[in-house]
């Protein structure tokens, strides 16, 4: 109960919903080896940096932005194949999380996901007052349809038949990995009655995409990011692609001026250089599976990845007794272990060649001093 003796707030303290769920913040640590934040293991081309420098002895500093940010909009939209008024760019695919649910969520307009996935969608909801209903997934962690219906139906039965009113599907999810099949993104399409958000932060490692879909409903939202394999996470670069509609609605909501020269220009930058960036992609994709059959090897479960990092769980071991030993090797990977459904589950970021190496090596002498 709270000072003021009435179960709510007291004056003066802040909503309650402000607090991030507990542990859901990686540890900022000195380590030899990072591979707990899903960033890219190599900085983006010198040729770019280069350019963005020259960029930016160019900018009107004293000037504002861009509100509309055409150039970057239209860049991203020849780069997929669409046009600029469905495309929305933010600080970093999170400030599109928000808009869509500050468009679309509030009181009695809940969104629905499902468990275990990425931590914000579910945080940013009740930031911005969304209740959230949540369904659960099978043992792959794969949504299921009649899952779907079921949460769909409970959510009707709390908030009314235009429930749920934002659905977040994570695709690859975050953090077990699995990418959703476009028949079953289709078929959510198709049970729930408001917009459908694609979270697709790791979509360029995945075999498919839900943009495929983009011309099938004008309710889906497609979510992308500079982040992992643009290598820009410093900048924090997202956008999302939509209808018309929906982007002139998340416009509506975005603060003036809210997305800064520089991030714009680094993102029609960025874009030139596709051919590096899919390079890195091929070249992570291809240490994901080296350190896959690598975890294969040791006593730990390991899940199947289309992103660029791995679930695994060791055994019957301590998942954040692991964790720490993995971090006295200074190796530092994600401690997943109290996230819903993920019980001794940690996930780890593909690095470097040398930095896998150093983490398997570092996790086979913790499974064995251990055992």
């Amino acid at each position: 109960m709270s000072r003021d003796g009435t179960g709510g707030p007291a004056p003066g303290e802040p909503r309650r919903e402000v607090a991030l769920r507990p542990g859901y913040h990686s540890p900022q640590v000195e380590v030899d080896v990072r591979l707990n934040t899903n960033e890219s293991p190599e900085p983006p081309p010198q040729a770019f940096v280069e350019a963005l420098a020259d960029e930016l002895r160019s900018i009107p500093l004293h000037r504002y932005p861009d509100r509309e940010a055409v150039a970057l909009r239209t860049a991203l939209a020849t780069h997929h194949g669409v046009s600029a008024e469905q495309v929305f760019c933010a600080n970093g695919s999170n400030e599109a999380i928000q808009c869509l649910l500050l468009a679309y969520g509030g009181s009695n307009r809940p969104a629905m996901l499902f468990e275990p996935t990425y931590a914000l969608h579910s945080h940013i909801a009740r930031l911005t007052g969304t209740p959230v209903v949540a369904g659960g997934r099978d043992d792959a962690f794969k949504v299921e349809l009649a899952e779907v219906a079921r949460t769909v139906t409970a959510s009707v039965e709390l908030y009314g038949p235009a429930a749920p009113a934002v659905t977040f599907l994570c695709s690859p999810n975050n953090p077990t990995g699995g990418v959703e099949a476009i028949e079953t993104i289709r078929a959510v399409l198709a049970l729930v009655p408001g917009i459908l958000v694609v979270d697709e932060a790791y979509g360029q490692f995945a075999p498919s995409s839900a943009l495929e879909l983009l011309d099938f409903d004008p309710r889906l939202v497609v979510l992308r990011t500079f982040s992992k394999t643009w290598a820009l996470a410093g900048l924090r670069l997202g956008y999302a692609i939509a209808d018309p509609g929906v982007v002139a609605s998340l416009s509506n909501v975005a603060l003036p001026y809210h997305l800064d020269a520089l991030k714009q220009a680094a993102g029609c930058l960025a874009l030139g250089f596709e051919s590096e960036m899919r390079a890195r992609v091929a070249a992570t994709v291809e240490e994901r599976g080296r350190v896959a059959t690598a975890l294969g090897d040791l006593p730990v479960d390991v899940w199947p990845s289309d992103a660029n990092f791995i679930l695994f769980r060791a055994g019957s071991q301590d998942g954040s007794a692991v964790w720490k030993g993995l971090l006295d090797h200074s190796v530092l990977v994600r401690d997943v272990s109290d996230w819903p459904g993920l019980e001794g589950c940690l996930r780890v970021t593909i690095g470097t060649a040398s930095e896998n190496d150093r983490f398997l090596s570092a996790l086979a002498d913790v499974l064995s001093a251990r055992s």
